[in-house]
């Protein structure tokens, strides 16, 4: 049972015009959070801490006239190969070293990092040291880089850190003064650490695309999967469908095997066309129903029924891997691609291992539940169309299972924000059905108080304009409920205090801006979820007006409260950060 709020209402201030409207509330929103935070680092010098190393490391992000420089030169494949190589030599690694890692390489717009989390979890079962290499992190940097299913932890995180990045610093007085950008390094130093610790195999995730992405310097992968491909970073890779899959494809390799999920019919073209130029053989998975098992449906660790095509991926890496390392001399047919399609994969018969590392998956913040009392929270990744129909499709499920036990009333809340170019307001839109009483929308800001997050601090984007962001994104959601924008002059809800508006009578939607995730969850939680009572909770949350608190009553009278908070895979980590406190220890 959902319960349905009544409309609010609230007083609203009056400003010149909507354009400064919009301006000055993030401009207010900004100026009252630089009170507790900086988005700008001291300068370090080079120690053996593990957030010394941290700091160091986000001095390498790119701002946004560097991002738009290297999306320029992506016109130029073999010059980012090339700069790729000569930081990889200059940290004291060469090309060739990577062909002992034995890589499984996955691309893909969704499901790229469950297909790996599936992958590595099946050879980890078998026995095998796997190393894991992926994007972003959800909590701390280190999760990118993981043994046996670990994050690499900070002592050695902080030790091989400063091997690399010495000898990049040393050396670039004669490249012109050149470091690599943060995941470009954070790639050279996967790679380093998996040969230092001499893993049995490699599971690397591709960053954005394929063709271009810095792994791709990877020469000789064991095998290669592409996951689900859909419409997302357009700027970089193109802005059709088909376009994306060309980027993709260019992970495939000469005679290495590759495996793709089923993919629309244009796409799936594309890759076809760009595994015959380059003669690598491609296959398309099967269904996972297809399986043959003696156990009866395979059981996957991941909710959705999306992921059963990652784990059909997963399952044909794994098994194609394992083929190569018992079978040292075998050679894959060549399946030419002469027909009008691409072949179908073999469904094999899963072994007892495979099965078992199936169902044992985890892969954190992607269709992920977590009950804290009365409050239980759902938590996905999810940023694209694609994505967001899978993630609908699986809390409304979750969720009426959840509610069916409840002993009363429960009410929803939606905790929402997306980066980037995407379309925020056609994510919201597929939102609209799950029927949530509360929409909140905050930056990716993690606290109030900025220095205890050098791992989830982001200088690419500037305070103001990540709040501009949520405030649009609260415009839109009034919008698809038929409330539409506010009139002129007469600006939404600012739940801060001290924000420099004064109010006026007038309606309020179901949305509501807040300038950091920790405090859109207390607000949501109501004081009903114990770990985020901590003593200190409070100084790191900015301050939420009493008036504002008050309009909660519904949260504060209903049995339970459902939290869903989606949108972004690093809002989902700001979220992890206060919900699962251990996180951050592991």
């Amino acid at each position: 049972m959902v319960c349905c709020c009544s409309r609010m209402w609230w007083r609203r201030g009056t400003v010149f015009s909507a354009l400064l409207r919009q301006q000055k509330r993030a401009s207010n929103l900004a100026s009252l959070l630089s009170k507790y935070s900086s988005t700008k680092t001291a300068p370090q010098l080079p120690g053996m801490e593990y957030q010394d190393a941290i700091c160091t490391l986000n001095t390498l992000q790119t701002n946004a006239s560097a991002l738009e420089q290297v999306r320029r030169e992506r016109g130029n494949p073999q010059f980012q190969l090339v700069a790729m190589r000569s930081f990889l030599e200059r940290a004291g690694l060469v090309v060739e070293d990577l062909d002992n890692l034995n890589i499984i390489h996955v691309t893909g717009t969704k499901g790229k990092g469950s297909t790996c989390a599936f992958t590595e979890q099946i050879l980890r079962s078998y026995g095998f040291r796997t190393g894991f290499y992926s994007s972003p992190h959800l909590v701390e940097v280190r999760e990118r880089i993981r043994i046996n299913g670990q994050p690499i932890g900070k002592e050695l995180f902080t030790k091989y850190f400063w091997q690399i990045y010495g000898r990049l610093d040393e050396t670039k007085e004669t490249h012109s003064g050149s470091m690599p950008a943060y995941f470009r390094f954070l790639t050279i130093l996967a790679f380093h650490i998996f040969l230092q610790e001499k893993v049995d195999l490699a599971v690397v995730e591709v960053g954005i695309g394929g063709a271009y992405d810095c792994t791709n310097i990877i020469k000789k992968p064991w095998v290669c999967g592409v996951s689900s491909l859909g419409i997302d970073h357009t700027q970089i890779l193109g802005d059709t469908i088909e376009k994306i899959a060309w980027q993709k494809g260019g992970i495939f390799k000469p005679e290495v095997p590759a495996f793709t999920v089923q993919q629309p019919e244009g796409p799936m073209a594309v890759l076809k066309q760009r595994a015959t130029e380059i003669e690598c053989p491609l296959w398309v998975c099967p269904d996972l129903k297809d399986y043959q098992t003696d156990c009866g449906h395979l059981q996957l660790g991941l909710a959705g029924q999306h992921q059963r095509s990652n784990a059909s991926l997963a399952l044909q890496l794994s098994h194609t891997w394992l083929q190569r390392r018992c079978l040292q001399d075998q050679n894959f047919p060549s399946t030419h691609l002469e027909g009008p399609g691409v072949p179908l994969a073999t469904p094999f018969t899963p072994s007892p291992i495979m099965t078992k590392g199936l169902a044992d998956t985890v892969w954190a913040g992607r269709t992920q539940m977590l009950k804290h009392g009365e409050v239980t929270y759902f938590l996905d990744g999810a940023h694209t169309t694609r994505s967001m129909q899978a993630c609908v499709h699986w809390f409304q499920e979750a969720a009426v299972r959840c509610e069916r036990n409840a002993s009363g009333p429960v009410a929803r809340v939606l905790v929402f924000n997306a980066t980037g170019e995407r379309d925020s307001a056609a994510l919201l839109k597929l939102l609209v059905p799950c029927q949530f009483d509360f929409a909140v929308f905050c930056p990716n800001i993690t606290e109030a108080i900025a220095s205890c997050n050098a791992d989830q601090q982001n200088f690419n984007v500037s305070v103001e304009n990540m709040l501009r962001r949520c405030l649009d994104n609260e415009r839109s959601w009034r919008q698809h409920h038929g409330v539409g924008e506010s009139p002129p002059g007469r600006p939404g809800p600012l739940l801060i205090q001290d924000a420099g508006l004064s109010p006026v009578p007038g309606r309020q939607a179901e949305a509501l801006v807040f300038p950091c995730i920790l405090s859109a969850l207390q607000w949501a939680a109501q004081g009903r979820d114990p770990v985020l009572l901590s003593r200190d909770a409070d100084k790191r949350a900015a301050p939420v007006k009493p008036s504002v608190t008050a309009k909660a009553a519904l949260l504060r009278e209903v049995t339970e409260i459902h939290v869903l908070v989606v949108g972004s895979l690093h809002l989902v980590g700001g979220a992890l950060k206060h919900l699962d406190p251990s996180s951050s220890s592991k």
